[in-house]
């Protein structure tokens, strides 16, 4: 009996330790907030991996047809072989306003976006009020990202003006392409979205559809050339100049902006060059990704850039002494800091 009085305390102890730790639990850290409340997970980038894991960096790009799919696959599959102790892995997604919302929310951890967007970001305006994410970092400015406009031959448009009443794709509403269309044909006088028969497509059925002949135009904005941008102009389209004082009343407004022309015979049935704008590509992080992390990631990719350039265009010739201009006022992440300086690029 003693010894059924002695298991009997001890089950009794185990019951009651159980009991407590599932209070403690449902009391601590939060305030008292479950997760089905709304609690959001800690971000990835702050969670510290076990001792011998990889640090895992998720880096989502844009649509799988855009330049910008194979430029972040090509960076993730070089930081694979390069660094030790990450795995990077790239991904397709809705574009830079979505890459810096899942950036800012600890989905991923690296992203590419126009600087504007990422100014926007980190001030909490235009698709990101409200929702600032004021600790963006960056690590590198990259490439132009031009606006490349495109029409069928048939539509008869000859400048944004003339786009009023037509079928237009545009993208998702607040995308970055969507906010470009916005820009750009109001500082052509035009009344956005109302003045245009809207199409919300991506790149790939927007070319789809231009080949086609079911819409008139499309915006697609990616390193030139583009997959997409190929497409149409092999089917009667052709490229729509911007004009000179569209331009100038962009570059008044949003410094960011800068003049960009396409060169002849960079698309099939290229015959001129073609005048549109631009605005500067920047891969940026999350602010608690740690510094030596950043550091290797940075220094990896320059180290490797001749070989990138290789495989992706738009990274070709990229040089890192101008990776830290034009980037809208982003401040760099300490780590990538550390490279520019190591380097003489940063005092």
């Amino acid at each position: 009996m003693k010894k059924m009085s002695k298991l009997t305390r001890i089950a009794s102890f185990a019951v009651t330790a159980a009991l407590l730790t599932g209070l403690m639990a449902g009391c601590g850290g939060g305030g008292g907030k479950k997760k089905d409340e709304g609690a959001k997970p800690a971000p990835a980038a702050a969670q510290k991996a076990p001792s011998g894991d990889k640090i895992k960096i998720n880096f989502p790009t844009a649509s799988a047809s855009g330049a910008l799919y194979a430029v972040g696959a090509a960076i993730t599959n070089n930081w694979n072989k390069t660094v030790p102790g990450v795995a990077a892995a790239s991904q397709a997604s809705a574009g830079g306003i979505a890459n810096l919302n899942m950036v800012s929310e600890g989905e991923a951890q690296v992203s590419i976006a126009i600087s504007s967007n990422a100014y926007q970001c980190m001030n909490g305006t235009d698709s990101f009020k409200d929702h600032a994410y004021k600790d963006l970092k960056a690590i590198a400015g990259l490439y132009l990202n031009p606006n490349q406009v495109v029409v069928t031959d048939k539509s008869g448009i000859n400048s944004l003006a003339e786009v009023k009443g037509k079928h237009f794709a545009v993208a998702a509403a607040g995308s970055s392409v969507y906010n470009e269309c916005d820009t750009h044909f109001t500082a052509a006088g035009l009344k956005f979205p109302d003045d245009i028969k809207v199409e919300h497509i991506n790149f790939g059925g927007a070319a789809d559809m231009l080949q086609n002949g079911t819409i008139d135009g499309a915006w697609i904005m990616s390193g030139a050339p583009a997959s997409a941008v190929s497409q149409a102009l092999t089917a009667k389209c052709h490229l729509l100049n911007i004009d000179d004082a569209v331009v100038k009343k962009l570059q008044e407004k949003y410094p960011w902006y800068v003049k960009y022309t396409i060169p002849a015979g960079t698309y099939p049935n290229q015959k001129d060059p073609v005048n549109t704008t631009a605005i500067k590509m920047l891969m940026f992080c999350r602010h608690d990704l740690k510094e030596d992390t950043v550091y290797n990631l940075t220094k990896s990719f320059w180290a490797n850039i001749e070989e990138l350039g290789k495989s992706q265009k738009n990274l070709k010739g990229l040089k890192p002494e101008d990776a830290v201009k034009d980037i809208a006022n982003i401040p760099l992440h300490p780590g990538a800091a550390k490279y520019y300086k190591e380097i003489g690029v940063l005092k």
